[in-house]
């Protein structure tokens, strides 16, 4: 070829360039560079001047795609530089977490993109963040491992993309997961795994609501984000275990400082305990004392005033108890319960501070037991004097006197005289000679507070009370033997006697009074009452013959003494009517013969006397009590003047 064929090649080749060279400098769409081509035909040119605008046509759409591939690139990079720097300055998690799945979304040009989480303890995976979705059942699926594409990504940890999810069946379809997906339009789904190390956390996802086939570069770019989502949520968790392990240190410092401060208290409170326990103080100055370091209101309680069961706990496990807002810890000595500290509304106690009202507890119940010790001499004196009543030993009035006000008691006051008794034999004699010593012990505890006397007598106890007002022997019976019962953590059978009065100068009513109380309790006994307490007059008819002085007019008062005192306000005739009613057989029809009434007038008298006696009048045992009290009545009134 000659050169000056080539110079004119070269010339062509360089004009059929330079149209495209125009296009691309411009950034014009693919379809504007079959233009010059067309153009071309359309003028007619030569072969030649065609075939080179192919030519230079081709190799522009080649350069253009290199260049929209490398623009690509850039964004795409510059997309997981801007992640990668959110990341470097995480603060919030979730906008991290939602930058990652905006830019998925914008760079891959889907519809939708969305990130789910596993949850170990359920075992499967839940939406975390989504972008462009607008369906509010979708947003909120969770999807068991191996249902959906999602589910096949967590459990497979590999990605997978569908062109048309409905028509995929590689994955587990199911009715929730299908609905949520519909609700969104989505058709073409792309998934990659979250993974942090060999573990899968979660999926990214990107989504379409219309048919796609995604590019494996797409692919990569997306599972590029779910590398960086991984990161920022292990970065996450990473920070969140570095705080918590810093809140622990620093609570362990806070620990370190407080548990100094416990030490200084508890050493203060062990002085102040020693000093109690050597200047003779009571329980109440142990309870003020730990109330000072405490900083707390402390009491000291009877073990009858206290929680029941909280504090059978606190002296079953040997520690301070919680009971609500406070704190009970039991005042024991050996198996004998003496009382209680309670710490009042005070339900953050550290184990410390209730270490310390545990001590607190033990150096009372050794400030009660020296107080025992010296207080069994007095109940000695006491059951000395009881002792003398009972045998009428010592018949001087003013010596017994003198002696009852050493210890004072005042033995011109009313009295009744109560005999105690456990409910059944230990099973060997230690045992039992233990439970009477605890018996004898609370009784006579229960007799100073009362300022009365108690004696041990005949395997079980004696005690003398005074009648308080308002106090009958029953009550005083019944209170006697719950008070005792409790102390002892046993049955305690009471029976009383009548009360009795002036027994400095009839010491010998005392032994009369004993023997009465003896006959209730064995009464209490034989009835299967044992652990209550009676006096005679609880006995009805039986009371007569328990009683020591045969109250015939006190059985007769309680038995029938409202009819009595009807008869005698209104002037009728209900005693003669129950007289003759009982001696009829109880038969209405022969009592109005006997009476020479009106058999309605019988029915009127007696729903009288259910009225004033009650509606078991005509019950055997109340029947039988009511003849008897009649007949005892018709005896005083024929024998009075």
């Amino acid at each position: 070829m000659s050169s000056d064929h080539v110079q004119s090649a070269e010339r062509s080749a360089d004009s059929a360039e330079a149209p495209f060279l125009e296009l691309l400098a411009r950034g014009a769409s693919a379809d504007a560079y079959e233009q010059p081509v067309l153009l071309a035909r359309a003028d007619g040119r030569p072969p030649g001047r065609i075939a080179a605008l192919e030519r230079a046509k081709l190799l522009a759409l080649r350069v253009r795609s290199e260049i929209e591939g490398r623009r690509r690139r850039e964004a795409e990079l510059s997309a997981l530089f801007e992640t990668a720097h959110d990341l470097a300055g995480l603060r919030d998690l979730d906008a991290v977490l939602q930058a990652i799945v905006q830019r998925a979304r914008s760079l891959l040009g889907t519809d939708v993109a969305y990130l789910s989480l596993n949850d170990a303890a359920r075992g499967d995976t839940y939406m975390r963040v989504t972008e462009g979705s607008v369906a509010a059942r979708f947003q909120q699926l969770r999807l068991g491992m191996g249902e959906g594409l999602g589910g096949l990504v967590a459990q497979t940890a590999r990605p997978y993309v569908t062109d048309d999810y409905f028509k995929d069946g590689r994955f587990q379809h199911t009715q929730s997961i299908d609905a949520g997906v519909r609700d969104e339009g989505l058709v073409a789904i792309l998934g990659v795994p979250l993974m942090i190390g060999p573990q899968v956390i979660g999926v990214l996802f990107a989504a379409d609501r219309r048919a796609r086939v995604f590019e494996r570069e797409q692919i990569a770019l997306l599972g590029s984000f779910a590398a960086l989502a991984a990161a920022a949520i292990d970065t996450a968790n990473w920070l969140t275990e570095t705080r918590s392990a810093l809140d622990r240190l620093g609570r362990a410092n806070e620990i370190i400082r407080d548990r100094s401060g416990v030490i200084e208290r508890a050493s203060d409170v062990h002085d102040r305990l020693a000093e109690l326990v050597l200047r003779g103080g009571g329980v109440h100055d142990v309870a003020a004392a730990v109330s000072e370091v405490l900083d707390g209101m402390v009491e000291f309680a009877e073990s009858s005033d206290a929680p029941a069961a909280p504090l059978e706990a606190s002296r079953a496990e040997g520690h301070a108890v919680r009971h609500g807002d406070d704190w009970i810890a039991a005042v024991a000595a050996g198996g004998e319960l003496l009382g209680a500290l309670v710490l009042r509304g005070h339900p953050g106690l550290d184990p410390v501070d209730q270490r310390t009202l545990e001590r607190a507890a033990m150096v009372t119940s050794l400030l009660l037991l020296a107080r025992r010790s010296a207080s069994e001499a007095e109940q000695r004196v006491r059951g000395e004097l009881l002792d003398d009543l009972l045998d009428a030993r010592d018949r001087d009035p003013r010596l017994l006197r003198e002696r009852a006000a050493r210890l004072h008691a005042d033995l011109d006051g009313s009295h009744v005289v109560l005999a105690a008794r456990l409910d059944a034999g230990a099973a060997d004699a230690d045992q039992e000679a233990s439970a009477r010593r605890r018996l004898w012990s609370t009784a006579s505890h229960l007799a100073t507070t009362r300022r009365g006397l108690a004696a041990a007598r005949h395997g079980g106890t004696v005690l003398l009370l005074p009648l308080g007002p308002g106090d009958t022997a029953t009550t005083l019976a019944r209170r006697t033997a719950r008070d005792l019962g409790t102390a002892v953590r046993e049955r305690v059978t009471v029976g009383a006697s009548a009360p009795v009065e002036r027994l400095a100068a009839r010491p010998d009513a005392v032994a009369a009074a004993y023997a009465e109380g003896q006959r209730c309790l064995e009464a209490l006994l034989v009835l299967g009452r044992a652990g209550d307490g009676a006096a005679a007059e609880d006995f009805g008819f039986l009371g007569l013959l328990l009683a020591g002085d045969r109250d015939i007019s006190g059985f007769v008062e309680r038995t029938i003494g409202r009819v009595v005192a009807y008869d005698e306000r209104r002037g009728t005739d209900l005693l003669r009517t129950l007289d003759a009613y009982f001696g009829c057989g109880m038969s209405p029809a022969r009592t109005k013969d006997d009476l020479h009434v009106h058999v309605n007038t019988v029915a009127q008298r007696l729903e009288r006397v259910g009225r004033l006696l009650g509606d078991d009048w005509q019950s055997p045992a109340r029947a039988l009590e009511i003849q008897l009290a009649l007949r005892l009545h018709r005896l005083s009134s024929a024998t009075s003047p």
